[in-house]
C-alpha cells in the first residue's frame, strides 16, 4: 500500500520527484514525563498527528504540503532532574533548523513551518536569525495555541492536563494509563506577583512546582473531548497551510 504523499517518511522518490511542494512542515516536540499516566512522547505524538492531519486536509484542497519527520527532543533544561528527560538546548535547535533549511533550499520548497507542540520550545528568535540567511519563508506555529482550550475543556493547566490527556486518549489510547493512576496535576505558583501575572517571566524549576510532573487536573479528560479538539485544531491549521501554500513570499503584505 503506497504511503501518504504529504508525509515524507512514508512517500517515495517517484512521488516526490513528480510533486511541486510549496510548504514543508517540521513537527517539533519533546521527550519528557507527562504526569504518571501519559507517555514521554506525548508532545511528539501531538505534533506529528496534528501536522499530518492538517496536511491531509490541506492536500484535499490542492495545497501541496509535506510533513517532515518529527524532531523528538525539545528544550527541557529545568526538567533534567526527572529521569530520562532528554534536553536539546536552543543553540542546538538552531543548528539543526539551519541544516534543515539548507537542505530544503535547492529543492523548490519555498516555505517552511516549524510546527511546535511543546511549551518549552520557542522558535521566534531562531527564525529571526535564520531568515536573514535564506530565501525560504520561515514561520512558526504553536499547535496548542491554535484554538482556545477553554472552548473544549473545563480544567486548564498546561502540561499533562485535561487537554493533553484527552488528545492522547484519542490519538494513542493504548499508551494512556487509567485516570485512577494519574496524579492530580496540582502545581505551585511563583511567589512574586509579576511572575504569576505573566508580564515578568522565568523558567519553572519543574520538580519544585509539581510532584507528579503534571500541571493541570486530567481527571475530566475523555477521548470524545480529544476528538473534538483534534478536529478543531487540524481544521484551523489546515486553513493556514492552504493560505500559506497559495501565498507569494515576495508579496506577503496588504
Amino acid at each position: 500500500m503506497p504511503g501518504r504523499p504529504y508525509v515524507l517518511a512514508e512517500t517515495n522518490y517517484r512521488s516526490v520527484a513528480q510533486t511541486a511542494y510549496e510548504v514543508a512542515v517540521l513537527p517539533w516536540g519533546a521527550t519528557e514525563a507527562h504526569n504518571y499516566h501519559l507517555p514521554y512522547a506525548t508532545d511528539n505524538i501531538e505534533a506529528e498527528s496534528v501536522a499530518i492531519e492538517a496536511a491531509r486536509l490541506a492536500w484535499q484542497r490542492d495545497a501541496r504540503v509535506v510533513v517532515l519527520p518529527t524532531i523528538p527532543f525539545g528544550v527541557n533544561t529545568q526538567q533534567l532532574d526527572i529521569p530520562l528527560t532528554i534536553n536539546m538546548n536552543p543553540s542546538t535547535q538552531l543548528l539543526l533548523l539551519r541544516d534543515v533549511i539548507e537542505s530544503l533550499g535547492p529543492h523548490g520548497v519555498r516555505k517552511l513551518v516549524v510546527f511546535n507542540f511543546h511549551g518549552g520550545n520557542s522558535f521566534r528568535q531562531m527564525i529571526r536569525e535564520a531568515q536573514a540567511k535564506t530565501s525560504l519563508f520561515l514561520c512558526a506555529v504553536d499547535g496548542h495555541a491554535a484554538v482556545p482550550m477553554e472552548s473544549f475543556f473545563d480544567r486548564l493547566g498546561d502540561h499533562a492536563n485535561e487537554m493533553e490527556t484527552s488528545l492522547i486518549m484519542h490519538l494513542a489510547p493504548e499508551l494512556v494509563l487509567p485516570l485512577a493512576e494519574a496524579g492530580d496535576g496540582a502545581a505551585k505558583r511563583f511567589r512574586i506577583a509579576a511572575l504569576r501575572e505573566g508580564w515578568a517571566w522565568a523558567p519553572r524549576q519543574w520538580t519544585q512546582v509539581t510532584s507528579d510532573t503534571g500541571v493541570g487536573d486530567p481527571s475530566a479528560a475523555t477521548p470524545a473531548k480529544g476528538a473534538r479538539y483534534f478536529q478543531a485544531v487540524t481544521e484551523k491549521i489546515a486553513d493556514f497551510f492552504v493560505d500559506l501554500a497559495a501565498a507569494d513570499p515576495a508579496d506577503m503584505y496588504e
